[in-house]
């Protein structure tokens, strides 16, 4: 094996724009940001972060490609996209998928729902 999951989990935050959850807090107050969650829906169904949009990592570049048939709205290249999984090990590697097909301002929650739970944010059943 050339690199493990940790390692390119690594590799991809030093690319990327992480985020604490104050931070994200702050850009979804602001109304600018759109927070994808990227868990799957057993995953979701324990808890979720309010107005989060679900698209599964398994489903995420076919939900963000505007040529595929199962492309959602919602993804629009040029938009503010905050992405979190459950750790923020899944979310690091979409993020750079993402800027990989041409999404220019895309960041993710550094240790993803558990640290927002940690934090005492709201979450929604």
């Amino acid at each position: 094996m050339k690199k493990t999951a940790a390692q390119l989990v690594q590799e991809a935050r030093l690319r990327i724009e992480n985020l604490t959850v104050d931070q994200v807090a702050f850009e979804l107050e602001s109304g600018n940001a759109l927070l994808v969650d990227i868990r799957d829906s057993d995953e979701r169904s324990a808890g979720a972060i309010p107005d989060s949009v679900s698209a599964s990592r398994g489903m995420l570049e076919f939900y963000a490609d505007p040529t595929s048939p199962f492309h959602k709205k919602e993804f629009v290249p040029s938009k503010r996209i905050i992405l979190h999984c459950g750790s923020g090990g899944r979310s690091a590697l979409a993020v750079v998928t993402l800027q990989e097909m041409g999404y220019t301002n895309v960041a993710h929650l550094d240790g993803g729902y558990k640290a927002w739970q940690a934090a005492g944010k709201p979450v929604v059943k």
